[in-house]
């Protein structure tokens, strides 16, 4: 992980998106303290799978709670 101060964050905004389109982590400093943190959105796609996998395999297990006969129009009213 890379850091960099706001001010020349400001100064090289481009060339710190190539790097984190490269897959570079970029935080950015304020007076010496993070602020803010630029990554590559890959990083939350993966958390998001496993959110969504972790949300399935746990539907999986649920015991339904009742059966409906429902008709598309039931689901659907306004």
């Amino acid at each position: 992980m890379k850091t960099i101060s706001a001010a020349e964050a400001n100064r090289r905004f481009y060339p710190l998106l190539r790097e984190v389109t490269a897959g570079e982590v970029i935080t950015i400093l304020s007076r010496g303290k993070p602020v803010a943190t630029i990554a590559p959105v890959q990083a939350d796609k993966a958390k998001r799978e496993v959110a969504r996998l972790s949300l399935l395999e746990r539907l999986r297990r649920q015991q339904p709670l009742g059966e409906c006969d429902w008709k598309r129009e039931e689901l659907y009213e306004i």
